[in-house]
């Protein structure tokens, strides 16, 4: 199971072509960008609610920080996913 929670953001996801610490980690917020980007949302609706980010205070941040993360959890949802499948959650590796 993923963690449920909700960690801070960075104000770049990683770009790594491996799954990162910090992918297992924000996977909760992967998922919540997914469905709100499957919805048609609105990039500051999605930066305000899931990222904590106030678009109208930071809005390049809150832009850059949305697109990036986004992009990372596109790339999760195709790439990603595999490597979680081959070695499971991290508190399944460290349950074993």
């Amino acid at each position: 199971m993923p963690p449920l929670q909700n960690p801070a953001v960075a104000d770049l996801a990683p770009s790594d072509p491996d799954l990162a610490v910090y992918d297992e980690e924000h996977g909760i917020t992967y998922l919540r960008m997914l469905d709100a980007d499957a919805e048609g949302a609105d990039w500051r609706e999605v930066s305000r609610i899931v990222l904590h980010i106030d678009p109208d205070r930071e809005p390049e941040r809150a832009r850059r920080v949305f697109d990036s993360h986004l992009a990372r959890a596109k790339w999760v949802s195709k790439v990603g996913y595999k490597e979680l499948l081959r070695r499971g959650w991290p508190s399944e590796r460290q349950a074993n």
